[in-house]
């Protein structure tokens, strides 16, 4: 007779050995799933994505845990391309509202270019492993907090810029970005120093908590 205890337990173990041994596959399903993502629509369904990826829609959970999984890294994925976009910029020699447009501006730009995966993103939320998971788009203003603080007292440890301050600066540039690609009311040149003054004010404000006074004609390198 068989143990079915036994087997399922054999059985579960052997899924879970399949999911992710397959890093190329992997790797395949989440393109397709950005692509498809990029072009359809946030409300594609894992039938067409799996189907652009060349995988048996029965095999696609052999590569991942599950949907959320998936969605989770195709955010990771769209960050790090925005974050290649955003790099350059980072080593940008300027004051902060100046590093700051330059990073702006290439955000709109690429959600202009792939507003589909810019609302996908967006709309995962700012629970802390997907915040996790999106960093990379925020990372400069840590960097650039630091920067900061570091030109104006030198000789102290640099303050961190608090994970809330980072997340809802994140959700004001997504809300802001999300809305002009909705109503162009504005000029992309306009919604691009909007939000860069916006940014900047806020940066101002949470080191001005601190002890810090940001001079107009301050000067940083953000990164080396």
């Amino acid at each position: 007779m068989v143990d079915v205890a036994k087997w399922v337990d054999s059985t579960v173990a052997r899924r879970i050995r399949k999911v992710g041994d397959d890093p190329s596959r992997r790797a395949l399903l989440v393109a397709a799933a950005a692509a498809a993502i990029d072009e359809e629509g946030p409300a594609v369904g894992m039938a067409q994505i799996a189907e652009r990826a060349g995988i048996p829609r029965p095999h696609v959970y052999r590569y991942v845990a599950s949907k959320q999984q998936l969605d989770l890294d195709v955010a990771r994925r769209a960050s790090a391309d925005l974050l290649d976009e955003i790099r350059p910029h980072l080593r940008r020699r300027g004051t902060p509202y100046e590093v700051i447009h330059g990073i702006i501006g290439v955000t709109v730009a690429w959600a202009t270019e792939h507003p589909n995966l810019y609302r996908f993103v967006a709309a995962q939320g700012q629970t802390k492993t997907l915040h996790q998971a999106r960093t990379g788009r925020s990372r400069f203003l840590d960097e650039l907090v630091t920067a900061m603080a570091a030109y104006l007292r030198p000789t102290e440890v640099a303050p961190t810029a608090p994970d809330g301050v980072l997340a809802g600066l994140m959700g004001m540039v997504d809300a802001g970005v999300i809305w002009w690609l909705d109503n162009k009311d504005e000029t992309q040149d306009q919604v691009v120093d909007r939000l860069s003054r916006q940014v900047n004010l806020v940066l101002e404000d949470m080191l001005a908590q601190l002890g810090y006074d940001v001079p107009d004609d301050l000067v940083v390198d953000p990164v080396d």
